[in-house]
Parts: C-alpha cells; sequence; structure tokens
C-alpha cells in the first residue's frame, strides 16, 4: 500500500532507530507547538488516540493510553509502602503520576521536581484531565534540575520516589546513574522506596539490567521490576524497576474501594511482577523473588 504526499503528513512517525522500528499515529491537527529552553514541545489531535504530546518528536503521552503508564509507575510502590506520607517525583511533568499519587489518603506531602515549567504550563492547557490535582494543597512544585535539586536536598525526608522521566538520552542519562540511586538513597526514610521507569522489556533489556545492578551499588537492598503494555512506546512494552532502602518489599496493601484507577488493581499488581522467562534469567544475578 502506497501513500499520498497528504496522507503522509496527516501521521506522526516515531522511529525506533536503533530496533528497526516505528510507531505511526493519525493526527487531524497540531495544537500548538513552541521551543522551550530545554526542548521542542508539540500537542497534536490524534484520530483515534486523543490528545498527543511530544518533545523533541518523541511520543510522552496520548489522551488514550497514558492512564495506564501513570498508574503503574505509581501505584504498585505506593501501596508496597504501609504508610506513604512524602513523595518525591522527579520528572513528570505532564502532572499524571501526581495525579495518581494524591488519590492516596496517607500522602501528605508531593513535591514534583520538573527542569522544564513550560511542559507542565502547557499540559494545564491541553491536558487538564492530567493535571486535575495541581491545585491540591498537598502538591508542591519546583521547576529545576532533578540531579542537582537530588543530591543538596536534606536526608530522610520523604518515603518514596517516583523517577518519571524520559529515555537515557543527554541530560536525562543521569536519572539511570548510580550517583543519582545513592543521592535518592540518602533522601528515603527507613523503610523508603524508588519507583522508576525503565523502558521496555523487549528493546532494552540490557539497560534494565543496569538499573538493577546501580540500585545495588546505590546501597538499595531488594530491587524488582514489573511490566505493562503501553502500545504508544517503543515496542509497546514498558517496564517500571522498584527498589527497598532496606529490608524486603512488604506484602502490598489491599486497594481501599474509593481508590479510582482504569488499568491497575490487586491482580494487576500481583501478575505485573511475574516476569517472561528470558528477563527473569537475565536478573538472576540479583536473586529474583518475583
Amino acid at each position: 500500500m502506497t501513500f499520498t504526499e497528504n496522507e503522509l503528513k496527516s501521521w506522526f512517525t516515531e522511529k525506533w532507530q536503533d530496533s528497526g522500528a516505528a510507531i505511526s499515529l493519525q493526527i487531524t491537527q497540531l495544537v500548538h507547538a513552541e521551543q522551550s529552553p530545554f526542548q521542542y514541545i508539540e500537542i497534536f489531535d490524534t484520530a483515534h488516540f486523543g490528545r498527543l504530546l511530544t518533545l523533541d518528536g518523541l511520543v510522552m503521552v496520548t489522551g488514550r493510553d497514558n492512564f495506564i503508564y501513570h498508574e503503574m509507575l505509581s501505584h504498585p510502590a505506593l501501596f508496597f509502602h504501609p504508610a506513604p506520607r512524602d513523595v518525591l517525583i522527579i520528572g513528570g511533568g505532564d502532572c499524571g503520576t501526581l495525579r495518581e499519587v494524591l488519590k492516596h489518603h496517607s500522602v501528605n506531602r508531593v513535591v514534583q521536581v520538573e527542569l522544564d515549567e513550560r511542559v507542565t504550563r502547557v499540559c494545564e492547557q491541553f491536558f487538564p484531565e492530567l493535571c486535575v490535582s495541581n491545585h491540591d494543597s498537598r502538591a508542591e512544585f519546583i521547576f529545576t534540575d532533578g540531579l542537582r535539586w537530588v543530591a543538596a536536598a536534606p536526608a530522610a525526608s520523604f518515603d518514596l520516589i517516583i523517577v518519571d522521566g524520559t529515555d537515557p538520552i543527554g541530560q536525562a542519562a543521569g536519572l539511570f546513574s548510580t550517583e543519582f540511586y545513592r543521592n535518592c538513597h540518602a533522601l528515603l526514610r527507613t523503610g523508603g522506596i524508588i519507583s522508576a521507569q525503565s523502558e521496555s522489556p523487549l528493546f532494552h533489556a540490557d539497560l534494565i539490567v543496569a538499573i538493577h545492578g546501580s540500585l545495588r551499588k546505590a546501597g538499595f537492598n531488594q530491587t524488582k521490576t514489573l511490566h505493562f503494555p503501553q502500545c504508544t512506546y517503543p515496542s509497546g512494552w514498558w517496564s517500571a524497576t522498584l527498589a527497598t532502602r532496606d529490608g524486603e518489599f512488604l506484602p502490598p496493601r489491599p486497594l481501599p474501594g474509593d481508590l479510582i484507577t482504569h488499568y491497575y488493581d490487586d491482580a494487576i499488581h500481583s501478575g505485573a511482577f511475574s516476569l517472561p522467562r528470558f528477563l527473569r534469567e537475565r536478573l538472576s544475578t540479583f536473586t529474583w523473588k518475583g
């Protein structure tokens, strides 16, 4: 099947060069475009995936499937912790992860440290459903370099750290380093947990293994990876890697009846940590217990 030049212009395509694959989404209009001090931000309307946010030409969020990513990055770690009160989000400029964290009544404070304020302001305008909790009195926004902020923040300030960053390219590569994880370890209180997006199990297994190693070198005691479908991210299959500051993961608390989710629940929590054999074997060095 061939496409005319006009038909090709009606599709947004992200090429995954290292994997020899790509994704295309049919767009109906360009809604917004700007060059921030850090990156090129575009918002599109799509034919089937709602609004689309891209940064430097890479898919970040769509209205159709973002809930899976945001729920799986936040709720498993929150329910592993017996009483999360103070939560730090590194990145998370679209504010979907913040929305999920603030669904938990035990949370007293969420500090979100995002480099690019323009991403948050654009999302407040074009993705209001992601930003419904931005004016919650428990939310605090700090727009600065997360790496530097974590390095300078007071020790033992948080119960949970969520790293909602982009791919390990450029400055964001520092969010995958042993030094960064060591600084996160210092920020966590006893019983603290970190949850970090860790790319595709199919395309980036080497990176996931490296993340486990870096977390252990940084002093974290136990590490686990969970996986979930994410059709607009490379390979359509994504992951988050969690680690405990000390001790082991406790059994997760049951979900309260008033928690509204669309993907995550008790059964998904259990199943998400059941990894395919190839990844279990790659992670066997880390005494996998999932």
